[in-house]
């Protein structure tokens, strides 16, 4: 009898073509916005920038699953699939590098870009969600005990949105280091460019990225959120409006709306969930932009990232639904005998547990 498979988690509802075709339209698009920043629009920092971000993200994936994959007994994700799956599995990491390199100044120092994307790409293996235990299982004499782990499973999901966790703690470490200056994504160009650039941005990010994994909620949440605390600060305070709103016609605005906080991996998949996650973003935000914290869009998505992960570990065992990364990726798992199935899915899930 061959293993049920796994119940549908919220990993595995972004999982598959869509997800891999967001992956690689994400990838094509910032590679070429990439491209045509240091040659066209005017981006200030080094050409070498991105080169260091998207090869630093890449190694460090393949540093941190390799050594990962032989302390949890698993072969690693990268191997023992197709080419398209080995170039997908590499391309988040990519595309933060690319991120962190348009998003953050150093003058001409490459180390600064290197040190987040370090940052943002270890924080997925570092701060994840706790996999639940294994179910446990009846012995010979009817007592319970808890299934042994068997090597296979990835130890939970990351929370923290590592494109901003990264930025926020190099932007702390060195107060030397700032964000990319608004104006250098439309330094060259003047008359209707300095429209067309954001809105290609937002519309590449939203083809690319937040269309396929269905984040458009989040995206609309996030907006909608920017401009009534936006209203708000002008309404009681003495900000005007105007000004207020003046960042959403920026292309930071817009490569920050299409890619970084519509992350798949860190951020809600059902539609009020997303709402409320873009809403929730947009109102830590206003309060730290009262305090003057200048990169406050980065900063709040850390807190914000940070509050569901912590909601989520105070809510009673057994509970609501499952969070998102309640259920352990799925790895293959050598079978011990000729009567099981080659391949279980895994020993963790509820099905496989129950036929053991």
């Amino acid at each position: 009898m061959s293993a049920a498979p796994p119940p549908e988690t919220a990993k595995s509802r972004i999982s598959g073509p869509n997800r891999g075709r967001a992956l690689r339209r994400s990838a094509w698009s910032l590679t070429l916005l990439t491209v045509l920043g240091h040659t066209v629009l005017g981006f200030e920092q080094s050409p070498l920038a991105p080169v260091a971000g998207a090869l630093t993200g890449v190694t460090t994936e393949f540093v941190l699953e390799t050594v990962e994959a032989w302390a949890w007994r698993r072969p690693a994700r990268y191997l023992g699939v197709p080419r398209d799956r080995v170039a997908d599995f590499f391309l988040p990491s990519y595309i933060r590098g690319l991120l962190c390199a348009m998003l953050l100044y150093g003058n001409g120092h490459l180390m600064p870009i290197v040190l987040a994307v370090l940052i943002g790409v270890g924080s997925a293996y570092l701060f994840r969600v706790r996999a639940p235990e294994p179910a446990r299982t009846a012995d010979g004499a009817g007592t319970t005990k808890p299934a042994r782990r068997t090597g296979g499973d990835v130890p939970g999901a990351a929370f923290l949105n590592p494109v901003a966790f990264g930025i926020v703690v190099v932007l702390l470490l060195f107060p030397w280091v700032g964000l990319a200056p608004a104006y250098q994504f439309t330094a060259w160009v003047s008359g209707p460019f300095d429209l067309i650039v954001p809105l290609a941005v937002l519309a590449g990010g939203v083809l690319a990225n937040a269309g396929p994994t269905g984040r458009m909620p989040l995206v609309l949440g996030w907006a909608g959120g920017f401009a009534l605390q936006a209203c708000l600060r002008g309404g009681l305070g003495d900000v005007s409006t105007v000004s207020a709103l003046l960042p959403m016609t920026g292309t930071a605005f817009a490569l920050y709306t299409g890619y970084v906080i519509t992350d798949p991996g860190t951020s809600p998949v059902r539609a009020r969930d997303q709402v409320v996650f873009g809403l929730a973003t947009a109102a830590v935000y206003g309060l730290l932009v009262q305090f003057h914290v200048v990169f406050g869009p980065f900063l709040a998505l850390v807190i914000v990232c940070a509050g569901r992960e912590l909601k989520r570990l105070r809510r009673p065992p057994g509970t609501g639904r499952p969070a998102q990364g309640d259920q352990p990726m799925p790895g293959p798992i050598r079978s011990s005998t000729r009567s099981e199935p080659s391949c279980r899915t895994s020993l963790n899930a509820p099905e496989a547990s129950a036929r053991r």
